[in-house]
């Protein structure tokens, strides 16, 4: 191309409050007197379960764990029931459980001793809404001439559900905010087992499968049938397609095939009662009434357990190009994103961004070579098309634009899937390489585009020398900054001195605190930062009419107070 010498071809109790909000929503509640269900559209109750020591009161750091909720203990009876369901599927050995109760990042430790391994719905189902044994004794005991009512699901609301035993749905654990492991001795309810795709249509491009399939796996048995997956991200090798959904995980496909908000077609749900909701719908368009499964993406698995997932899979392109560019500013960064989606239009598939700090680490800690000159900031262009003479064109006179106008200044560009994967690693390795940076406090935020790297800069003068490194990196396309904070421990003053000041800041320029990674256990109290208090209170209603007891996923992604 002659453009560039150098081309080439991822216990404290707590107070339970009843509180009303006026809505025009017909909701469910129970009776206090626990023998009938009643129905109010008047006013929609809230269930609200306040984490404290004293009414009101949260964790001195909102990001910490609350007191435990009044939630019960398993029992022998409980693990006699579970061991009859999954056979050789309920683990209590401490060893085995040791990696299921840490989070990827090891800063957040449950105490579980007991992880499930379902492998179908049905069995999900039997374990949100029977796994309470010693109530099922009850019933066999003094209702045997009258077991048509067992089958009923206000028997199993009434009877199994007052065992009370928190749920933590787990997918591939490669979550950053404490969302995938229990924070006490909640029942680890793991996808790894359902694993199986059920069906794909080679003409729509539509894929079933269930939610514990690897996103990696996922994406060979596509590139088959000569499609993709459109979700692309650094943990495909471990995470799972439900746990993707669970946190709408953005990545870096998605400046070219949307959000997971699009894309999945279907879900299947087991709600907390055990009832499963069937909207695995293979359909584009379906306008009759509400779109349910909206409500499980981006939940976290605080209102049903996902099981199944249908999504739209674009075809696999016959040409793909990636070129590791480099920048002396910021400014120039954005001005070459503004050529490049001008110029590679329809063929732009990704356009991420990393500081030379991140190249640092890489070089420092995984011994990456840097395939290009030096620079303040790197750029990943990816394109994809149908026409690999039509796309190597377009890119060339992309290329030579930004060459010649001083926007890049020096660059390598990739067409073998050998040297791509070289040059993805550079921006997909960076938060493996934090990691043996120390401790590390990482906030996934989004901005206005012009915006995402002031928020590093002004952090890095407002922490001062109390940090090892201020780094930043993310999906320029998105408007997706991944700001990382690192210091040799973990540093109660540092904290307190990026929190709340990087969610004030990100709030003042209209940001979201969390652009794709979730709120889990450690952002959940800050969550007032992006959304208003009725936004909220409205989340916490539809959480108590869905899983009224709290049983799933607790002490994750709704504040400990609603106000």
């Amino acid at each position: 191309m002659g453009i560039f010498p150098r081309f080439a071809r991822l216990p404290l109790k707590s107070t339970f409050i009843w509180s009303q909000y006026s809505s025009a929503v017909t909701a469910v509640g129970r009776e206090t007197s626990d023998r009938a269900l009643i129905v109010s559209s008047s006013q929609l109750i809230q269930h609200r379960c306040v984490h404290s020591r004293g009414l009101g009161a949260s964790p001195a750091n909102p990001g910490d764990a609350p007191p435990r909720l009044p939630f019960s203990g398993v029992t022998q009876k409980d693990l006699a029931f579970f061991r009859t369901l999954l056979p050789g599927r309920t683990i209590t050995d401490p060893d085995l459980l040791k990696s299921s109760n840490i989070d990827w990042l090891k800063t957040v430790q449950g105490k579980s001793e007991v992880l499930l391994r379902p492998k179908t719905t049905e069995e999900v189902s039997q374990i949100l809404r029977s796994d309470f044994h010693d109530h099922i004794e009850f019933c066999i005991v003094y209702f045997v001439p009258r077991l048509v009512f067992l089958n009923h699901p206000l028997f199993f609301r009434r009877y199994c559900n007052d065992r009370n035993l928190a749920v933590c749905p787990q997918g591939g654990n490669t979550g950053l905010v404490g969302g995938s492991v229990p924070v006490f001795d909640e029942i680890i309810l793991s996808t790894s087992l359902m694993n199986q795709v059920m069906m794909f249509d080679g003409i729509s491009g539509i894929l079933t499968c269930q939610s514990g399939c690897v996103l990696e796996n996922l994406s060979h048995y596509l590139e088959e049938k000569d499609f993709i997956m459109p979700l692309d991200l650094g943990a495909k090798g471990s995470c799972h397609i439900g746990g993707n959904v669970s946190t709408n995980a953005g990545g870096l496909r998605l400046l070219r095939y949307g959000s997971l908000r699009g894309t999945v077609l279907g879900l299947e749900v087991v709600l907390a009662d055990g009832r499963v909701l069937n909207c695995l719908g293979a359909l584009r368009k379906d306008n009759t009434g509400y779109d349910l499964k909206q409500l499980f993406i981006g939940s976290e698995g605080t209102l049903g357990v996902i099981t199944a997932v249908s999504i739209l899979c674009p075809r696999k392109p016959k040409a793909v190009n990636v070129a590791f560019l480099g920048c002396s500013s910021f400014q120039q960064l954005l001005e070459t994103f503004q050529c490049c989606r001008g110029m590679l239009g329809e063929i732009l598939s990704a356009f991420e961004f990393l500081d030379a700090s991140c190249m640092k680490l890489l070089e420092n800690h995984l011994k990456l070579t840097n395939p290009i000159t030096e620079s303040p900031f790197y750029i990943v262009i990816e394109t994809a098309g149908s026409n690999a003479t039509h796309d190597e064109e377009k890119l060339h006179n992309f290329l030579e634009e930004v060459m010649t106008s001083s926007l890049v200044t020096d660059g390598t560009v990739a067409t073998e899937a050998t040297k791509i994967k070289a040059l993805w690693s550079l921006r997909e390795r960076v938060t493996e390489a934090l990691t043996h940076e120390g401790y590390t406090y990482k906030y996934d935020i989004s901005l206005p585009v012009e915006k995402i790297y002031d928020l590093v800069q002004d952090m890095r003068g407002h922490l001062g020398d109390m940090t090892k490194n201020v780094v930043g990196y993310g999906h320029v396309g998105d408007g997706n900054l991944h700001l990382n904070i690192t210091s040799p421990s973990k540093d109660p003053a540092l904290l307190a001195a990026i929190e709340p000041y990087v969610y004030e800041w990100t709030s003042k320029w209209k940001g979201s605190i969390s652009a794709e990674h979730g709120l889990g256990l450690k952002k959940r109290n800050y969550i007032y930062y992006s959304k208003s208090s009725e936004t909220v209170a409205l989340m916490g209603s539809i959480k108590a009419m869905l899983d009224p007891k709290g049983i799933l996923n607790p002490y994750k992604m709704l504040p400990d107070n609603i106000r």
